[in-house]
């Protein structure tokens, strides 16, 4: 006790919230039920999503795959809205090597459309390949300004639906153009579990990081 008297006010509460912090990690380690709390807190934290509206389309995000084009078959059959946007997939070296082979070439974009026509949507638009999510905010902008379309909903994977609905706010709303995000039910990321696999535990280190960077850059 007298060392810690003898330090200048600021590093004596440095030492005792570095203490107390190192007091809950302990404890959160020995008490299981304190330790999954935690863990699903902050696969909660990356996780977003918004009461269902209609909107004048759904929008897929590009990494979505088969989980988001369930998640937004399902919406057009509930009525939210009749027609779906999906971001083209462009060519890649596996395409070309199969058509190389003679083979038919490996497109991704008639491969989701043909999906969807069988889930019985009939109105689908293709928008133009992005790279990254906020790639696809600046996308939809011009999108949507081009096309005149005034609301959204828009299918994420749930893993970083947090952060998109951070980057379609801030592309989107000053335009006028409403946002509803949804996360796709049958993505791969569990916010319950996802400490128990390799996956989703870099799941959860890249997006927590990418996560803290935009709202760092982005605070307001």
């Amino acid at each position: 006790m007298p060392l810690i008297r003898d330090l200048r006010p600021g590093r004596r509460w440095t030492i005792v919230l570095l203490g107390l912090a190192t007091l809950a990690a302990v404890i959160a380690a020995s008490v299981p039920n304190v330790r999954q709390s935690l863990l699903k807190s902050a696969g909660w934290a990356l996780v977003a999503q918004d009461p269902l509206a209609k909107a004048d389309i759904v929008v897929i995000a590009s990494d979505a795959l088969g989980a988001g084009v369930l998640e937004a078959a399902d919406l057009v059959r509930a009525g939210y809205a009749s027609r779906i946007a999906i971001f083209e997939r462009p060519e890649t070296p596996l395409s070309h090597e199969f058509e190389r082979r003679g083979l038919r070439a490996l497109d991704l974009t008639s491969f989701y459309t043909q999906i969807l026509h069988a889930l019985g949507v009939t109105d689908i638009v293709v928008i133009p390949s992005v790279v990254g999510t906020v790639d696809e905010g600046k996308m939809l902008q011009r999108w949507c300004a081009a096309n005149s379309i005034h609301s959204i909903l828009f299918v994420s994977v749930t893993d970083h639906s947090r952060r998109t609905r951070r980057v379609l706010d801030r592309a989107l709303r000053p335009q006028g153009v409403r946002v509803t995000l949804r996360y796709a039910r049958f993505s791969d990321f569990d916010p319950d579990s996802w400490w128990r696999t390799r996956g989703g535990q870099r799941v959860q280190a890249v997006e927590s990081e990418k996560l803290l960077l935009d709202i760092v850059r982005h605070p307001f």
